[in-house]
């Protein structure tokens, strides 16, 4: 089962404006052929199919561990996709009185993803910066543990590339911090299933790290998550569970050359994270509503009776 808890991984700083067509582009990482969605289908169904779960509790837990971590940056990246979408914070709820005489939302018909204002309000869905949607084609779970691992670490890896082509599109500070935070996290799931493949194999592939080739030092959102050691740390989310996995990601393996040097260590629970940043409302586009004070109102009391 699945532990919820109401923040996000990390903290995502208020957009500067509003910026559709950057929402589209970070919808990349959620819904493309290396997105969140892949990683998180993948890993997921794979602990689920895992052989020999008892006799392989390292390799299981691993793939386990980093699933639960997967449902969290597809919140991560759905969060900055919708305040992109959304802009600036706002300390109430927007008042344009809902007058839709006067086709208040035309900029929305020449959006890259128009369907994301006319089908979701602005919101985020599993598909990519074009609107084509995530699938089960993308999922591989053949039951065999070094075929799964091998794509994993490929699917990092192109995680990677995806993530860092991304970020150059965006000039945004709150879609480069879900980019910076992504690397960083990503690196050590790559890092980790190389790991994983050297105590079977015998094969070293952790060389192949980073790929493609530029260290996270040159990427200046980056660099807070590496000072504070999350490059070393994979975290079992979980109070007492996938503690196992320490035979893999532990036992004096050091962090990646070129990173800040460590020892890799496994974190019982999950990160600090950060908030979860409040989007306000357009009647005008009936999110929540077209007139929601009643709404608002009632949400009111049935707060005030839970206390």
């Amino acid at each position: 089962m699945f532990l919820r808890i109401d923040k996000l991984q990390a903290e995502l700083p208020a957009p500067k404006q509003k910026d559709p067509n950057a929402a589209a582009a970070l919808q990349e990482l959620l819904g493309g052929k290396y997105g969140e969605m892949s990683t998180l289908g993948n890993y997921m169904f794979q602990s689920f199919n895992f052989r020999s779960k008892a006799k392989l509790r390292p390799f299981y837990e691993l793939v386990a561990s980093i699933t639960a971590e997967e449902l969290g940056h597809i919140e991560l990246v759905s969060n900055g996709v919708a305040m992109l979408a959304n802009g600036p914070d706002n300390d109430g709820d927007e008042t344009d009185g809902g007058d839709i005489s006067g086709a208040p939302m035309a900029a929305m018909k020449d959006i890259r993803l128009a369907a994301s204002f006319l089908s979701n309000g602005g919101g985020a869905t599993p598909v990519n910066s074009n609107g084509a949607s995530w699938n089960n084609d993308f999922v591989t779970t053949s039951g065999n543990v070094v075929t799964d691992l091998l794509h994993n670490f490929h699917l990092e890896c192109g995680a990677r590339l995806h993530k860092l082509r991304v970020y150059e599109t965006l000039s945004d500070p709150t879609g480069r911090e879900v980019c910076g935070y992504l690397l960083v996290r990503g690196s050590v799931h790559a890092h980790a299933y190389a790991l994983a493949l050297k105590q079977i194999t015998g094969v070293a592939i952790e060389q192949m790290l980073p790929t493609p080739n530029i260290n996270l030092d040159k990427i200046p959102e980056c660099q807070k998550y590496l000072q504070e050691g999350s490059h070393r740390r994979l975290y079992t989310f979980s109070p007492k569970d996938y503690t196992h996995m320490s035979g893999i990601w532990g036992g004096g393996e050091m962090a990646l050359p070129g990173d800040p040097p460590g020892e890799l260590e496994v974190v019982e629970g999950h990160p600090d994270g950060g908030k979860i940043h409040q989007l306000t409302g357009v009647p005008s586009a009936f999110t929540p509503d077209y007139a929601p004070e009643e709404m608002f109102e009632i949400a009111k009391k049935l707060t005030k009776k839970a206390r």
